[in-house]
C-alpha cells in the first residue's frame, strides 16, 4: 500500500482540519464521507474534491476501496461506529472521547484485536511542540522523579453552541469534562509517561449552560429546542498513581475567571519543573547562584510532523511509532468513568 484511503463518518467543523491534515500528508487522500446532514456532507465533498458521498455508514463500510476510516461524531455513537468499522476490516481514528463508559471501549479495543486492524484516538493536544519535548526531557531523567502535576484547560465563556447535542448527557456522555478535559488529561499522563492510575476523586457541575449562559463559538450542529443542556461545565479531580504520583486536573467550559482561557500542564518533579504550553524548565543549578527559568527548552521531537493524522499514516504505511495506543487510551476512560462515579457517590474510587 503507498497511499492510505480514508472515509470520513461525520462532516461537522472538526472534519475540514482533519481533512486538511491528510491532504497535507502527500501519501494519504479521503476518498469517501457520509453524514445524515446531506447539505454538510455536500459541502465538505465539494470542498475537499471527495468523490464518494454515502448516505449511511453502512455504505461507507461496505466500500471496498476505503482503507481508514475517521470517525467525529457524537459521542454516543464513537464505540458502535469504530467497532463496526473494524469489523468490517478498515482501520479506524476515532475522535475523543473513546467511548461513553469503560465496558464500552474494551468492546471496541477487543475488535481492534480481533480484526487486526490499527485503532488509535485523534488526541492532537500530545503532538504539540510543547508536549513532546517535556515528555523527552522527562524521558531523559531531567525532571527526577515526577510526583505531582496540574493540568488545566478553562474557559470563561467556551461552551460549544447551546441546544444541540455537546450538552445532552444522552447524546454526549459527558460536557467540558468529555470534550477538552480529555485533552488536558491525556496530554498531562503522555508527558509524565504514567498510565497507571489506581484511584480518582473528582466533581462536576452544571452551573452556566442550563441557564442558557456561557456559549462560546465552537460547532456546526443544528440546534434544537428539544435538547436541554444537562452535562457538566465544570469538573475537578485528583487521580493517584501506582508509583505514587497525582494528578489535579481542572476542566471549565464556562467560569468567572480572570482570563477568557486558561490552559496548561504543570509538572512538579524531585530535579527540576516544567509547563508544557509555552514549553519552559525551572531547575537550580548548583553551578550558579540564580534559580534557571529555561524558556523553550531544547530537546528532541519524537514526531517533528506534529500531526495526529501523519502519525496514524505513517505508523500504517511505514511503521512510525503509533503515540496514542489503545491500553493508553483505556487507561484514561477508566478515569473518566471513576469520576462519574466519585461524584455520585461522594468518595474516592479505586480502579
Amino acid at each position: 500500500m503507498s497511499t492510505l484511503r480514508f472515509g470520513f463518518i461525520g462532516a461537522g467543523q472538526i472534519a475540514y482540519s482533519s481533512a486538511n491534515s491528510i491532504k497535507n500528508h502527500g501519501k494519504a487522500t479521503v476518498i469517501a464521507a457520509s453524514d445524515p446532514n446531506a447539505e454538510r456532507l455536500n459541502e465538505l465533498c465539494t470542498k475537499f474534491e471527495i468523490p464518494h458521498a454515502h448516505a449511511t455508514s453502512e455504505e461507507l463500510f461496505a466500500n471496498p476501496e476505503v482503507d481508514a476510516v475517521y470517525i467525529a461524531v457524537p459521542n454516543k455513537f464513537h464505540a458502535p461506529l469504530a467497532k463496526a468499522a473494524l469489523e468490517a476490516g478498515k482501520h479506524v481514528i476515532l475522535d475523543k472521547p473513546f467511548a461513553l463508559s469503560y465496558a464500552e471501549a474494551l468492546g471496541v479495543a477487543e475488535a481492534a484485536r480481533c480484526s487486526g486492524k490499527v485503532l488509535t484516538l485523534g488526541m492532537n493536544v500530545r503532538f504539540l511542540e510543547g508536549a513532546q519535548k517535556i515528555r523527552s526531557l522527562v524521558e531523559q531523567g531531567v525532571l527526577g522523579e515526577v510526583y505531582h502535576a496540574k493540568a488545566y484547560w478553562q474557559r470563561r465563556t467556551g461552551i460549544p453552541k447551546l441546544g444541540t447535542w455537546f450538552g445532552n448527557k444522552e447524546l454526549a456522555g459527558g460536557g467540558c469534562l468529555y470534550d477538552i478535559g480529555v485533552h488536558a488529561l491525556d496530554a498531562c499522563l503522555y508527558v509524565m509517561g504514567n498510565f497507571k492510575p489506581v484511584s480518582v476523586s473528582g466533581v462536576t457541575y452544571t452551573k452556566f449552560g442550563n441557564r442558557g449562559l456561557g456559549e462560546g463559538g465552537w460547532g456546526m450542529s443544528d440546534r434544537s429546542k428539544d435538547i436541554i443542556f444537562n452535562v457538566d461545565d465544570f469538573a475537578s479531580a485528583l487521580i493517584r498513581f501506582e508509583n505514587g504520583a497525582t494528578v489535579s486536573l481542572d476542566v471549565s467550559w464556562a467560569a468567572h475567571m480572570e482570563n477568557a482561557n486558561r490552559q496548561d500542564i504543570e509538572l512538579f518533579g524531585t530535579e527540576a519543573g516544567a509547563v508544557v504550553w509555552s514549553p519552559k524548565l525551572f531547575r537550580h543549578d548548583p553551578l550558579r547562584t540564580e534559580y534557571d527559568v529555561i524558556e523553550n527548552p531544547a530537546a528532541p521531537l519524537r514526531y517533528p510532523h506534529k500531526d495526529r493524522f501523519a502519525n496514524f499514516i505513517n505508523h500504517i504505511l511505514d511503521g512510525e511509532e503509533l503515540c496514542v495506543t489503545v491500553d493508553q487510551a483505556l487507561a484514561i476512560q477508566k478515569i473518566l468513568d471513576g469520576i462519574a462515579e466519585s461524584c455520585v457517590t461522594g468518595r474516592e474510587v479505586m480502579l
